[in-house]
């Protein structure tokens, strides 16, 4: 089994199966062996929900409802619940459900009620709203993207899924640079960043609440997901936690170009 090189997916959640991995030079080929995530896919929502759980992917009942109070099948046109990334156009992907499991169980404690989001790289709007469900009616969370389709992808979808989440502003989706963040409603508790960063731009680190936490994959041909933590006195900890296939968070023309 072969995966393309930019899938959002984690690479130490293959159980029980081992494969090469091409990077996105198509040299150094790597094998992995580990428990296998893509078992999880289910044919519903609240059964790829459960499965995930079963897995061990998160363990939070607060996750849990969130998840299956969002039905992913009217986020992505083609296999919803299966666990692998999803091409939503305009070069960009929604990532493997159990990538969206480990963000927000990785940033609940920043998740409580009347907390504030910015969820760079929104893409189809999934987890956008997966994130406001969290962060209840007082809660904000801010969807930004830096191509003008897909923040027009993501109102359309949670208007046709949760329209209250739009109407209340609980969600707001904007249009702009993911790597510069979003100045005019920071700070934020938390960050979740759904494409790789070449490094980890201070402009998010900067916009972040003491405390906060960022959940965000960094690197180019070998990249991990970081927890970035910013405590009480604005001292910050970089934590590394999995290696993992993104897209790159690159300018739009780079990315409409697939560079």
């Amino acid at each position: 089994m072969r995966l393309l090189a930019g899938s959002n997916v984690s690479l130490e959640l293959i159980k029980h199966f081992s494969f090469s991995i091409i990077d996105n030079f198509g040299t150094n080929a790597r094998t992995y062996s580990s428990r296998m995530a893509w078992f999880c896919s289910a044919n519903s929502n609240s059964g790829l929900v459960s499965n995930l759980k079963r897995a061990g992917i998160f363990q939070s009942e607060r996750v849990e409802q969130a998840m299956k109070s969002v039905d992913r099948g009217k986020y992505v046109k083609y296999d919803p619940y299966r666990d692998s990334p999803q091409q939503i156009g305009y070069g960009a992907t929604i990532s493997a459900p159990h990538m969206h499991a480990h963000a927000l169980e990785n940033l609940s404690p920043f998740l409580r009620p009347g907390m504030k989001v910015l969820d760079v790289g929104c893409g189809s709007g999934y987890l956008t709203a997966c994130l406001a469900e969290m962060v209840g009616p007082e809660g904000k969370v801010i969807g930004l993207d830096h191509i003008p389709q897909l923040v027009n992808l993501a109102k359309d979808n949670v208007m046709n899924d949760r329209p209250e989440l739009l109407e209340s502003q609980r969600v707001v989706f904007v249009l702009g640079d993911g790597r510069k963040g979003y100045p005019e409603e920071a700070p934020y508790d938390c960050i979740h960043v759904g494409a790789a960063a070449e490094k980890l731009p201070q402009d998010l680190v900067d916009q972040l609440k003491s405390p906060g936490r960022i959940f965000i994959p960094v690197g180019n041909h070998n990249q991990y997901i970081y927890q970035i933590d910013k405590d009480s006195d604005g001292n910050v900890t970089k934590k590394s936690l999995m290696g993992v296939m993104y897209v790159p968070l690159t300018d739009a023309q780079k990315q409409l170009r697939g560079d």
